[in-house]
């Protein structure tokens, strides 16, 4: 865990323009800096980076956030890693806290086997360089199936000898400990008996999203019945399988500006995609897609594009992964390449504008796609037939988007011709299996549980919603200045008293007792009141680079203007009036209109409560609550200078 005082370190040191220009070429532009946003296509500048406030906002996409926050979204970071890289770049120590004596094992032995991995990769890949069998080999074949040597370097392609023992001898020559090689699966160790799992195999490494080598695979060359074509790593400590994707440290940015990824089946389809321009490509590595594949794909787009080759023989296997795709919520694409190609054979026949081109024109939605494969199987058979719909509706019910399912249930209904109503039905008597298999409850819900008859209108007070986010836009833009108020003793002497606008809104809310309906509004609220007991009043970047997320993008979206007063003004003796000038006046009425509007809703839920209550003592008391809330309610206009007709 890093220390609070590491991390404010890191903030104060991560100048804003220096991060972020790092990544995007930026141009001054009055006091702040433009560019072209790297998180969606854009051909306008509209990424702001303001020094002065330590934040970036771009006015297209929406993008928002601190240096660390940057960081964390260009780079696929979390948190401690974002915090990390910013350390090292600005030569800051990073002395976690204490941690016990079996997480210090846990760390060491688990940085120990990156350690191993990443002698291995470089290993095999001077191998395949340097030694006259890994050349005659190795290279002649990653040459052969046209991968250049730009590309084989990027990859970190390698070979491991035809040779029992060959990696392990060095490695442990080289001073890696055999338990880190075993535990790894680079080396089995059977008894007295050590031998080298890649024996003979050209080498693929499997990176993280940070680039760091978890695992390997292997692809035998020569003829042999007894082993396996493909060889992968065996889980450990570093590498699960099922949450790794081959070329995913590759592709995060492309994914990203593409907002689309493509699924492959092997590691060459991935290389020769990304060699032919094509570089938001992925691959499950030959295991079946799992959920957490999926997850890490959503990281980066909520749009997949699974590419087959033009053997349709498995591609009723690859159903589950589409519903498993749909179940997270994501929007999915099929291409079916011609008879005979596979995405790697075709990339190397096209040019990358005719392999471009066929992706996009034979892009197809799942649905059409599953139906087109399934149809040609029913024929007439009206059995089948049926068997077919409840397929196809089986994938509509686990979409949890209402409305994609109705989308989706609209196109099956034409392309299958059948009534809309019928799917309807089906889908939800799936539904209803699903949801009484999770909670134990009857299935006796509702249709409009799931394809609701009409939207309820919100009950939501949107006068209450709009107050409560404007007094907390003042708190965190202007919680440490000053304003005057007037005070009165116990002797009723007036008198005029300075107090930090963070005071007073905190007060003034902690005395009558007020709650805010937004979570977040409530959690910067509370963190307020911690501050100020503690003798500080919090400063704006106090939010911007607060731990909570939430908050912090909060704060960098009220600090985030796309218009901004320019300094010109003044040389032609005009000085606009901004809200500082009249912070008081500001701070004043939006915190009565605030109290008024919560007023305003406790009297509408105390008249509800008379119409229905039938005790007459409860009566009485709501009678009197409502004339004390009415008076308070007067004296509040009073203040905001309204006028109460009702």
């Amino acid at each position: 865990m890093i220390p609070k005082q590491t991390i404010d370190e890191i903030f104060e040191a991560a100048i804003i323009e220096d991060v972020v220009g790092e990544f995007v070429p930026l141009k001054k532009r009055g006091a702040n800096f433009l560019g072209n946003c790297p998180f969606h296509n854009e051909k306008t500048p509209s990424f702001t980076v303001s020094p002065a406030k330590g934040i970036y906002k771009c006015f297209g996409c929406g993008k928002a956030g601190n240096s660390v926050n940057f960081i964390m979204e260009h780079e696929h970071y979390s948190y401690p890693e974002a915090l990390k890289f910013l350390a090292d770049k600005y030569n800051i120590e990073i002395e976690e806290e204490e941690q016990t004596d079996e997480q210090k094992v846990a760390a060491n032995e688990r940085e120990s086997l990156y350690i191993v991995s990443n002698y291995a990769a470089n290993y095999f890949k001077k191998q395949l360089h340097d030694s006259d069998e890994g050349k005659a080999i190795g290279l002649s074949y990653f040459i052969e199936r046209g991968f250049r040597e730009d590309t084989i370097e990027k990859f970190q392609l390698g070979y491991s000898p035809d040779e029992w023992t060959a990696f392990t001898d060095a490695a442990e020559k080289e001073g890696h400990n055999l338990s880190y090689l075993e535990k790894t699966g680079l080396t089995i160790v059977k008894g007295d008996k050590k031998f080298d799992r890649f024996k003979g195999r050209v080498m693929f490494p499997i990176h993280n999203l940070s680039g760091r080598v978890l695992g390997f695979g292997g692809r035998i060359l020569k003829s042999d019945e007894k082993a396996a074509k493909y060889l992968n790593s065996p889980e450990s400590e570093i590498y699960h399988k099922s949450k790794v994707l081959y070329g995913i440290y590759y592709a995060k940015k492309a994914i990203t500006q593409e907002d689309n990824c493509y699924l492959v089946e092997g590691y060459t389809d991935v290389i020769s995609l990304y060699q032919s321009g094509v570089e938001n490509v992925v691959s499950s590595s030959g295991t079946s897609l799992t959920e957490g594949q999926i997850r890490l794909i959503k990281r980066f787009t909520p749009n997949i594009t699974i590419l087959y080759d033009g053997d349709a023989a498995g591609l009723k296997a690859s159903f589950r992964g589409i519903d498993m795709i749909l179940q997270e919520g994501m929007n999915v694409r099929v291409v079916l390449f011609p008879e005979g190609e596979d995405p790697d054979s075709y990339a190397k026949k096209h040019t990358t504008e005719e392999l471009k081109e066929y992706i996009t024109n034979h892009a197809e939605d799942f649905i059409r796609f599953k139906t087109s494969v399934l149809i040609g199987e029913v024929g007439d058979d009206p059995i089948k037939r049926a068997g077919l719909i409840k397929d196809i509706v089986s994938s509509i019910a686990v979409i949890p988007d209402q409305i994609k399912r109705s989308v989706y249930t609209k196109e099956c209904s034409s392309l299958l011709d059948i009534s809309e109503q019928a799917l309807i039905n089906e889908t939800n008597k799936i539904l209803r299996q699903s949801f009484s298999k999770k909670t134990s409850q009857p299935e006796s819900i509702p249709d409009e549980a799931f394809f609701p008859l009409q939207e309820e209108e919100g009950s939501n007070n949107d006068e209450t919603v709009h107050w409560e986010k404007d007094l907390m836009r003042l708190l965190i833009s202007y919680g440490d200045k000053q304003i005057e108020i007037e005070t009165v003793n116990e002797q009723e002497e007036k008198a005029i008293q300075q107090i930090s606008i963070a005071q007073y809104i905190v007060v003034s809310i902690q005395n009558d007792g007020i709650k805010f309906d937004n979570p977040i509004y409530q959690e910067v609220l509370n963190y307020c009141v911690h501050q100020l007991n503690e003798g500080r009043v919090p400063l704006h970047n106090d939010f911007t680079q607060h731990e909570n997320q939430q908050i912090s993008q909060f704060a960098i979206d009220v600090f985030s203007s796309q218009h901004e007063l320019s300094p010109n003004w003044s040389k032609h003796g005009v000085y606009p009036v901004t809200e500082e000038d009249l912070l008081s006046k500001a701070v004043f009425n939006t915190l009565y209109a605030f109290k008024l509007s919560k007023l305003t809703q406790s009297i509408l839920e105390n008249q509800e409560q008379l119409k229905t209550t039938t005790d007459i003592e409860r009566y009485t008391e709501l009678i009197k609550e409502l004339l004390h809330l009415q008076k308070v309610k007067q004296q509040l206009a009073d203040k905001l200078g309204r006028i109460i007709l009702k």
